[in-house]
């Protein structure tokens, strides 16, 4: 068995300001180095794989977090959210005829125009997922998470997801014989130096 730890990245401006990033490459906030310097791996991950999404948020937080240079995988890239990135999606749920919906509306196939279905994440992240041979912890972004524990869960995009995805928390999965399943209960980082 292989476990795979997800670990969201830290704060941007637009996070804080509830704006959708998809591929855009907002950079951290200052807070957001600053409250990342202070965590760290639980010490049963400190020798796993480090990987991350190539967008800067997440190299960094990995940078900061494990004190190592992640490996870029391009297949954890965020989901591309088209013409809807930077804008806020409560601005979007009111504007008619926008065609925005909560997640829990959402099942596998629903497309920001101009983006990508949950669809076409989870066919890049499946055969990345199949391949790992070692423990590894990955920094990603939100929906990258959401489609790995919706995958893990049997959850389909529609009603309340089983999970709830939050930062400085490693959300674990195993992989075995093809198959994914989550742990229960994601596991914090650490206070302190290492």
């Amino acid at each position: 068995m292989t476990r795979l730890a997800l670990l969201r990245h830290g704060h941007t401006a637009w996070n804080r300001a509830g704006r959708i990033q998809g591929r855009t490459d907002i950079p951290l906030d200052d807070v957001a180095r600053a409250h990342l310097a202070e965590l760290r791996l639980p010490h049963d991950w400190e020798e796993a794989d480090l990987v991350s999404s190539p967008l800067s948020r997440a190299v960094e937080t990995g940078q900061i977090v494990v004190r190592r240079q992640p490996m870029a995988v391009a297949a954890l890239m965020e989901m591309d959210w088209g013409d809807w990135e930077g804008r806020k999606g409560l601005e979007l749920k009111s504007e008619p005829g926008s065609a925005f919906r909560d997640i829990e509306a959402w099942g596998w196939d629903y497309c920001p125009p101009g983006g990508e279905p949950p669809t076409a994440l989870r066919a890049r992240l499946s055969p990345w997922v199949e391949a790992l041979e070692r423990d590894t912890v990955a920094v990603c972004h939100i929906g990258v998470m959401r489609v790995l524990m919706a995958m893990a869960t049997g959850w389909n995009f529609s009603g309340p997801a089983p999970f709830q995805i939050k930062r400085d928390r490693l959300f674990v999965l195993h992989i075995q014989n093809g198959n994914l399943s989550a742990e229960a209960t994601p596991v914090r980082l650490l206070r302190g130096a290492s």
